[in-house]
């Protein structure tokens, strides 16, 4: 069999993934045995396989979310309220596809952004978009692009994207152009697209958040009115957290250290 001549054309068809499963089965004297269809079926389910990867990753890449969390590691055990049957059903995605939103509400430290990162995760896994942004953040972020030019472009981004996850909300009230931007963003995804929302706060405090009745009721009726609730409680999980699952971390020639997490499952 002349494999170089065929390597050489199955990469430069971009057929990576099939040209390693090619060269592995020819190396392995077992494949002999196999028939013409076995051999074509493992050729290009490589070539599925590690297409389908490279797109997650480049999908996880854009998302940028704020923590490793994948739905295996989803912990149901600690006390915070967290309903497993209702986050499987989030998990399956259904409700991104019928264009819902999800807020996510609860104390500091009990898994919030986690969670969000999780079904973030998921989502990215079933090939649709995923966008992280902390809410403090993603204000000053809309400020300085309107300065910039790029106002625009981001704002068709934030739009777009099938989910878009706003952390942190209601840190602070909302000024002015904060309320146009959030309302903005709303508008354009409003039953097109779908929004997870983390807060400490309650929903029913988010309007006096928000500050300006008239701009109050216009984002709560895009953003809560069709939204999937998680409501957690107890104490923050960082309390919990594992001796082995610390580092130190510093600068000894100037005399600090720090406690640092590298595995932290609640926000």
């Amino acid at each position: 069999m002349l494999a170089h001549p065929t390597l050489d054309k199955l990469n430069a068809m971009g057929l990576t993934g099939m040209a390693k499963a090619f060269s592995e089965l020819v190396a392995n004297g077992e494949s002999e045995h196999l028939s013409h269809a076995e051999w074509l079926g493992l050729l290009l389910e490589r070539e599925w396989s590690s297409r389908y990867d490279r797109k997650l990753a480049a999908r996880l890449r854009f998302a940028k979310l704020r923590h490793q969390a994948t739905p295996e590691d989803v912990d149901y055990r600690s006390e915070r309220g967290l309903d497993r049957a209702l986050f499987m059903k989030l998990l399956s995605g259904d409700w991104i596809n019928a264009h819902d939103n999800l807020a996510i509400c609860g104390p500091s430290g009990v898994g919030k952004s986690w969670l969000a990162c999780a079904l973030g995760h998921k989502a990215c896994r079933d090939d649709r978009s995923v966008l992280y942004q902390r809410v403090p953040r993603l204000f000053a972020q809309l400020a300085l692009a309107r300065g910039d030019g790029r106002y625009a472009r981001l704002q068709r981004t934030l739009g777009h994207v099938q989910l878009l996850i706003l952390d942190d909300w209601g840190l602070e009230p909302l000024n002015e152009q904060a309320r146009h931007d959030l309302l903005e963003i709303l508008e354009d995804r409003y039953g097109r697209r779908s929004t997870i929302i983390t807060s400490q706060l309650p929903v029913s405090a988010w309007h006096g958040v928000i500050g300006d009745p008239t701009y109050a009721d216009a984002i709560l009726d895009r953003l809560v009115h069709n939204a999937h609730r998680i409501e957690l409680s107890g104490d923050s999980l960082r309390r919990n957290l594992p001796r082995k699952a610390l580092r130190i971390s510093g600068d000894r020639e100037h005399g600090f250290h720090c406690i640092v997490s590298t595995d932290f499952r609640g926000s």
